[in-house]
C-alpha cells in the first residue's frame, strides 16, 4: 500500500485564516471571530483524515471553507492540484462535481418537500448528466451501495430514522462521483450501533471508489477507528498532525493529552488517569497573544504568551506546534 506522502494530494489549505465580522452598529465592524486563524492541511487520495477538536475549535469552519461553501479571510485552498481561492462561483460549479460535504444534522440538511429520489437526481440535473431515466437508474445504484431499498426512492425524509437520513446525505454526496468528501460529524446524531454502520460504509466507499475523506468529529474514539491521519485543532489553530497510530500512542501536545485522556478504557480493570483542564476556552474574538493554549496550559511559561509556536515536524510524518519543541533562540531571531 502507497504511503500518504506518495499519493496524489486532492485537497490542500496554505495558512487558511475565516475571520467573521462583529458588528456593534452601522458602519465596519469593529471585531471578528477568528474561527479559523492560518492553518496548513492536507488530503491524499484515498484517505481518511480525522479533524478533531472540542466543540467552537474552527473544525466545521475549516472544512466548509476548504470546499469554498465560505470564502476564506486569506490563504490558499487547492482541489485536485486547481487554486480555488478566488476563482469565481460559476467556475466552482465544475468542481463541486469532486467536492462534496455530508452534514452533521441528517434531520435539517434535507429538503422536507422533496421525495428521496427527487434529492438524489437534483445533482444531476443540475450538471446535466443523462435522461431522465438514465437519472433514476444512477439513484438506484447510489441508493444500493449505502444500504437503502428501491422503495425509499419514493418516500419523504421524516419517513426515515436518523440513520437512514445520514444515508441518504451519504448518497446524495456520492451521486455525482466526487474524489473528495467533507464529512462533518456524520455520526454525532446517532446512536452508537447506527454510527459503526455508517462508519463501516465510509471506509468500504474508501476502499471500493478511492474516495477521500476529512472526518470531521469530536469523538477521538471513533477517529481512531476510521482515520489514516488525524489532526487536533484547538481555538482555530492545528497544534499536532501525525498517523493516527503514531499520534495515540506518542500523543505531543498538552491539549492533544488532555483529550486522549477523557477516552474511556474499554477495560474496565484498567484506570486512566483524566487530565483536567484550569479556566474557561478563551473567546475567539479576542484569543491569548502567542500559543493559543498557553492559557489553560500545565506547562506554560513565560514565553508561551510571547510566541506563536510553528507546526514542526518532530518525528517523521508528526507535527506539533508547542515551545517545548522549539528552540526559542532560534525562534525569537
Amino acid at each position: 500500500m502507497e504511503t500518504a506522502e506518495k499519493k496524489r494530494v486532492v485537497l490542500q489549505g496554505k495558512q487558511v485564516k475565516k475571520y467573521f465580522p462583529v458588528h456593534a452598529g452601522l458602519g465596519r465592524p469593529n471585531h471578528y471571530v477568528k474561527a479559523v486563524d492560518g492553518v496548513d492541511i492536507t488530503l491524499h487520495e484515498g484517505e481518511i483524515y480525522g479533524l478533531v477538536g472540542e466543540t467552537g475549535c474552527g473544525k466545521s469552519t475549516l472544512g466548509r471553507t476548504l470546499i469554498r461553501l465560505l470564502d476564506p479571510t486569506d490563504g490558499v485552498l487547492e482541489v485536485l492540484g486547481k487554486d480555488i481561492t478566488r476563482i469565481k462561483e460559476q467556475d466552482m460549479t465544475e468542481l463541486r462535481r469532486n467536492i462534496q460535504m455530508v452534514f452533521q444534522d441528517p434531520y435539517t440538511s434535507l429538503n422536507p418537500r422533496q421525495k428521496v429520489g427527487e434529492i438524489l437526481t437534483e445533482a444531476l440535473e443540475i450538471h446535466k448528466i443523462g435522461t431522465k431515466r438514465e437519472r433514476l437508474d444512477i439513484a438506484m445504484e447510489i441508493m444500493g451501495k449505502v444500504g437503502l431499498r428501491p422503495e425509499h426512492f419514493y418516500r419523504y425524509p421524516h419517513e426515515f430514522s436518523g440513520g437512514q437520513r445520514q444515508r441518504i446525505g451519504l448518497a446524495r454526496a456520492l451521486i455525482l462521483n466526487p474524489k473528495v468528501i467533507v464529512c462533518d460529524e456524520p455520526v454525532s446524531a446517532l446512536d452508537v450501533s447506527i454510527q459503526a454502520q455508517i462508519i463501516n460504509l465510509l471506509q468500504d466507499l474508501r476502499e471500493k471508489e478511492n474516495i477521500s475523506f476529512l472526518f470531521i468529529a469530536h469523538d477521538m474514539s471513533v477517529v481512531k477507528y476510521v482515520s489514516d491521519r488525524v489532526g487536533v485543532m484547538y481555538l482555530g489553530h492545528l497544534v499536532e498532525e501525525a498517523e493516527t497510530e503514531e499520534l495515540f500512542q506518542n500523543t505531543r501536545h498538552p491539549y492533544a493529552q488532555v483529550l486522549l485522556s477523557a477516552v474511556p478504557s474499554p477495560d474496565p480493570k484498567v484506570k486512566k488517569e483524566r487530565i483536567s483542564l484550569e479556566g474557561d476556552l478563551p473567546s475567539p474574538m479576542n484569543p491569548p497573544s502567542g500559543c493559543v493554549f498557553h492559557t489553560r496550559c500545565p506547562y506554560a511559561t513565560e514565553a508561551c504568551s510571547l510566541v506563536i509556536p510553528s507546526l514542526k515536524e518532530v518525528a517523521p510524518g508528526h507535527k506539533v506546534a508547542c515551545l517545548l519543541y522549539e528552540d526559542l533562540n532560534t525562534v525569537q531571531e
